[in-house]
């Protein structure tokens, strides 16, 4: 059983949430509105957030900035009913775990909850540093270490850093990385993760990263 903080502000949807999370075997918080849901993930203990993006007095993407602010891994997935894809990016980008597009069924949002609560315990029984060759990430702290030299990630960055880190020198197909970065299918003929193998390429070196011809692409671990 997990504790789940539904941050919604539509009565209907929070209902409809409350009730089907209750009956799968989970306790829940609901909350109206951004900056009670903010208070909230401070003050008490969650193992999931469920954000809807749209929000009084603090929208979710404030809440989720908020969240993230304190280096928590605390999973979220944001609920939008917006249809643009750069709403949906920058809940991505800002550190949301997956999303879910209203309307939706309630069976794929418990897969995707069911997902990230497992990631998260899996997470959780971890060593705290994941290193390959002269990289390394601090997995409370989020810190990225190349040698001696630190770095920025964004979130997505870090995250596929993290795959690759935890399979060095395996190749891991462009699905894979789909599946461990994003939890959720993308369209087939986006180039989302080539495009963000050539974020880490710049940052880390294009030589960390190989690109296996129709395969996929391998982490190449370096001594420097």
């Amino acid at each position: 059983m997990a504790r789940i903080l539904i941050v919604e502000d539509e009565p209907g949807i929070a209902s409809f949430l409350e009730k089907g999370l209750k009956a799968a075997g989970h306790s829940t918080l609901v909350v109206e509105e951004g900056l009670t849901a903010a208070h909230a993930a401070r003050d008490e203990d969650f193992d999931l957030v469920i954000l809807d993006l749209g929000l009084p007095r603090l929208d979710g993407h404030e809440v989720l900035a908020e969240i993230r602010s304190r280096g928590e891994k605390l999973p979220v997935i944001i609920l939008t009913a917006r249809t643009g894809v750069s709403e949906t990016v920058a809940g991505l980008e800002g550190g949301a775990d997956d999303y879910v597009t209203k309307p939706f069924r309630f069976e794929e949002l418990l897969a995707r909850v069911k997902i990230r609560l497992r990631d998260q315990s899996s997470d959780s029984s971890d060593a705290n540093v994941v290193q390959a060759g002269d990289v390394s990430i601090d997995i409370r702290t989020r810190k990225v270490s190349v040698g001696e030299r630190e770095m920025e990630l964004s979130a997505k960055e870090y995250t596929m850093l993290e795959t690759f880190l935890r399979h060095p020198g395996q190749v891991l197909s462009r699905q894979q990385l789909l599946s461990h970065v994003w939890g959720y299918d993308f369209d087939p003929g986006s180039n989302v993760v080539d495009v963000y193998v050539g974020y880490l390429r710049r940052k880390l070196g294009k030589e960390r990263i190989e690109t296996v011809r129709g395969m996929g692409y391998r982490f190449v671990p370096s001594e420097g």
